[in-house]
Parts: C-alpha cells; sequence; structure tokens
C-alpha cells in the first residue's frame, strides 16, 4: 500500500488558496480514478482505491497545515507503512505556475507543511513540488500562499491537476519520468503535426519496401525502356 497525502488547510474558506493545492490534486486524482467517499480518519479525510495495480490511500490532513504530520504519522502507524511508501503533494513556491517536479527526501525549505512531516515521519519520504510561484519578496509571501487563485490561473492550474491525474499511477508504480510526462503532455502538449501521431501517420502514408509490386524480369526491362 501506499500513502499520497496532499498538504492544505480544511474549511471552504482556504479551498481556493495557492496553499491548498495539494489538496486539490489528491480531489482530482479521487475523481478522475475512481476512489471510495471521502471519509474521516487519522485526523483527515481518507479516500481508498487503486491506482494501476498499487492500493492506494489519500490523505488530506484537517489538523491545519503547520501540524500535517501528525495526520500522516498516525495513518503510516496504522498502516505499517515506512516514509518510502509515502508521497506529499503540495505548493512550491520556488517553482514558477505549471511547472511540477517529483523529489525524494531533501530540505523543507522553511514549508511549515513539510516541517511538520519531517518530524513526524522524517524527511525521507517522496515529494510531489506544485509550482505556484513567488510573489517577488519575503513580505508578500504569506499573503501569496494564503491567497485564491486569480481567475487568469484557471487554465494552467486545471492542465496541472489533469496532468498529476493523467499520471497518478505510473507515480504509483515507482515511475517519476513518466508521472513527469504525463504532466507535460497536459501542460505543453505537442504542437500540431509535430507529436508522436503525427509522425506515426505521416510515416503510414509512405509506401514501405514490402508494399512495392513485384515486377518480373520482362518486367524490370521494360521499364528500362520507358525512362
Amino acid at each position: 500500500m501506499q500513502l499520497f497525502v496532499g498538504l492544505g488547510n480544511p474549511g471552504a474558506q482556504y479551498a481556493r488558496h495557492r496553499h491548498n493545492i495539494g489538496f486539490m490534486a489528491l480531489d482530482r486524482i479521487a475523481d478522475d480514478h475512481g476512489f471510495g467517499p471521502w471519509r474521516s480518519k487519522f485526523q483527515g479525510q481518507i479516500a481508498e482505491g487503486r491506482l494501476g495495480t498499487e492500493k492506494v490511500l489519500l490523505l488530506k490532513p484537517e489538523t491545519f497545515m503547520n501540524l500535517s504530520g501528525q495526520s500522516a504519522g498516525e495513518a503510516m502507524r496504522f498502516f505499517k507503512l515506512g516514509p518510502e511508501d509515502v508521497t506529499v503533494f503540495h505548493d512550491e513556491l520556488d517553482l514558477a505556475p505549471g511547472k511540477v517536479r517529483v523529489k525524494q527526501g531533501g530540505g523543507h525549505a522553511g514549508h511549515n507543511g513539510l516541517r511538520s512531516l519531517h518530524q513526524h515521519i522524517t524527511e525521507a519520504y517522496r515529494r510531489v513540488r506544485l509550482g505556484i510561484g513567488h510573489p517577488g519578496s519575503k513580505e508578500r509571501v504569506t499573503g501569496h500562499v494564503l491567497g485564491d487563485f486569480a481567475k487568469a490561473d484557471a487554465d494552467w492550474l486545471d492542465d496541472v491537476l489533469r496532468g498529476v491525474s493523467d499520471g497518478a499511477a505510473a507515480l504509483a508504480a515507482g515511475d517519476a519520468p513518466g508521472f513527469q510526462n504525463a504532466v507535460a503532455l497536459r501542460v505543453a502538449p505537442p504542437r500540431s503535426g509535430t507529436g508522436t501521431a503525427q509522425r506515426e501517420a505521416a510515416v503510414k502514408q509512405v509506401p514501405q519496401p514490402e508494399d512495392s509490386p513485384q515486377l518480373s524480369p520482362l518486367e524490370k526491362l521494360a521499364a528500362k525502356f520507358k525512362r
């Protein structure tokens, strides 16, 4: 079993905050992959389902961001999981909006949700860093992360969430490049005429050697005189 943890704050007033993009990612995965209903457990909301061949528990801690590790740690202990079985989805100031990166281990970079996870489950978990961009100055960070996504963000945000869901099975299987590719296909799809499908279609239109008619020696000789 694997544990996917989305970071955010509970309550309708926080639902569209940039800080809640981790919750949004898990909601999209649950909806797209037919997970069971959300229910209260482990100081959070959980939903169970499968991604590919892997059984996965989705967890949205309701302890508020700064105590996220309490909820995740409780779930880990109950299912006897290690930090290597945990993937955390969180907002990332150091990535531009629409950028997504997978990282194993490392520091918390001042993110209070990650800081709490470090304290309760160690830093050895995998994280999916969902870029929200930096406001430009330290003084504006709190207002930025605790502010709603702007209307202008709707398109790229939807692409990111769909891409995360598209690649969720690959992520559960340990295929980080496959996950990243699924996100990229949503966020920056190939230009018309340059994608693999278009290239394959073009190749199929060109007659291949095995499709050429077989000529008799007499027909080959006649063909020379026609040139």
